[in-house]
């Protein structure tokens, strides 16, 4: 089954105790970040401490309700811009309430290489996420197998991640990308 408008939207406002994703991809297209990535790209940043958009004021109910949201998301070094970019946004969002943790595998075998996108919701509900090689996204489906080996997937990026504040505080300052020549 193919998710799509109010039934992907229900997902996230409907889930009992937990939604959760695993991001795999160093480049995700969404052409509703264009501008921003653009505007990131030519040296703009926002200040995550004044951020607040309609996914952050989200998460912040998602975590009155008692509910958790999080994800994982698989890099390696270095981090292309589209990451440098995200990167910036995740901040907010982990203080907004999003579990966000880094799964670096520069230096190490990916437990989890060949495994695709996917949303799990409440442990026992999984979609799949279909990209295109250039990130671009093709589609969502609701898986309709056992979801048990997503609940693995999801132990194994767990388990071998670390938390994004963390993360950070490992890595030197993320090169500022310089703007195009006149």
């Amino acid at each position: 089954m193919l998710l799509d408008g109010d039934e992907w939207s229900a997902k996230f406002r409907d889930f009992r105790s937990e939604a959760w994703r695993l991001e795999t991809l160093p480049v995700y297209r969404v052409r509703q970040e264009e501008e921003e990535i653009r505007r990131f790209l030519a040296g703009e940043r926002i200040d995550p401490h004044a951020y607040s958009n309609e996914y952050t004021d989200d998460l912040k109910r998602v975590r009155r309700e008692g509910k958790a949201k999080g994800r994982v998301h698989i890099v390696t070094r270095p981090l292309s811009e589209y990451l440098q970019y995200e990167f910036t946004y995740y901040e907010p969002h982990v203080w907004a309430g999003e579990h966000i943790r880094i799964m670096d595998v520069t230096d190490r075998e990916n437990r989890l290489a060949g495994v695709q996108d996917f949303w799990m919701f409440d442990r026992s509900e999984v979609v799949l996420m279909h990209y295109a090689p250039d990130g671009t996204q093709l589609g969502r489906e609701l898986h309709e197998g056992d979801p048990e080996p997503f609940r693995e997937y999801q132990r194994i990026a767990l388990a071998e991640s670390v938390p994004f504040e963390e993360y950070l505080k490992g890595r030197a300052a993320f090169p500022v990308p310089e703007s195009p020549s006149p």
